[in-house]
């Protein structure tokens, strides 16, 4: 890659290519594609709310495309009596791994924490994904071994 690429908070007309990248996320995790409507969500989430919780930054190449991003939210922890901001997604396009755009994704997510003021930014990864398994490791960050659960609630929005 030539020139310096950049990570920037993700634009609204950003969100249709956000949408592309989490299906392919998601496909890579093994897991159902995200909803039809995730652009439109995910705008109603990021910029269509007074006081929006969810932020997404992006990885730009130098020619303008955007080949990864990340998404973050605070969140409480009981047992620490204080917040923390959970990091959602991190993904990066295949062939754009391993050229330094990961770690700069996750300072930014830091950097939004600083902003914030929450002292800690949480995760998960698959276990099977030993590429973030090493990446993560390399960052310094420390592994919880947990199982996470989700339960569907009738009559939710969905």
């Amino acid at each position: 890659m030539t020139g310096t690429a950049l990570v920037r908070h993700v634009g609204r007309a950003d969100l249709p290519r956000v949408a592309e990248l989490a299906a392919q996320h998601a496909a890579y995790e093994r897991a159902a594609p995200p909803v039809p409507d995730l652009a439109g969500r995910l705008a109603g989430l990021l910029f269509d709310t007074p006081a929006p919780r969810l932020r997404c930054l992006v990885a730009e190449i130098p020619d303008g495309e955007i080949v990864g991003y990340a998404t973050c939210a605070p969140e409480l922890s009981t047992w620490d009596g204080r917040e923390y901001l959970h990091m959602d997604c991190l993904f990066l396009a295949p062939g754009h791994r391993g050229l330094g755009l990961g770690p700069l994704l996750v300072d930014a997510v830091v950097a939004e924490a600083r902003r914030l003021g929450v002292p800690e930014v949480q995760w998960q990864t698959p276990a099977w994904n030993e590429g973030a398994v090493r990446f993560y490791d390399r960052l310094g960050a420390r592994a919880k071994q947990k199982l996470r659960y989700s339960l569907p609630v009738g009559g939710a929005v969905a």
